[in-house]
């Protein structure tokens, strides 16, 4: 994948180079109804188009880098979420079993007295 992305990044350098080199005759460029100041060549109009592709694309990429990070943290907010809610879960079926571990104490000792029996002396 690299050796490729670096084959089409020459390729394209190449191909920008015989475009600004093979079109030198004047040319004009306006936007918004204005004229371009410093554009007078056919290369300067090419350059331009570059310039707004090269802008196009960081847009694009800080585009795609907001999405991926913002789906990374819904999908950590839902993990974190169902772990809150699994330790929640266990921690009440540990308090059901200490309450009844408590309430089985508590009626295993209403059956002895709470007071040791004494001895009578005769």
């Amino acid at each position: 994948m690299i050796f490729l992305g670096l084959v089409l990044v020459l390729a394209a350098v190449l191909a920008a180079v015989a475009v600004m080199l093979d079109n030198t005759g004047e040319a004009g460029l306006t936007a918004f109804g204005d004229s371009v100041p410093g554009v007078t060549e056919e290369w300067h109009v090419f350059m331009a188009g570059a310039v707004v592709a090269v802008v196009f694309m960081a847009g694009v990429m800080v585009a795609a880098f907001g999405f991926k990070h913002a789906i990374e943290m819904r999908r950590e907010l839902r993990d974190l979420r169902d772990e809150h809610e699994e330790s929640l879960q266990t921690l009440e079926m540990e308090r059901r079993k200490l309450q009844q571990a408590l309430a089985q104490a508590r009626r295993g000792m209403g059956d002895e007295p709470s007071i040791p029996a004494q001895r009578v002396a005769p």
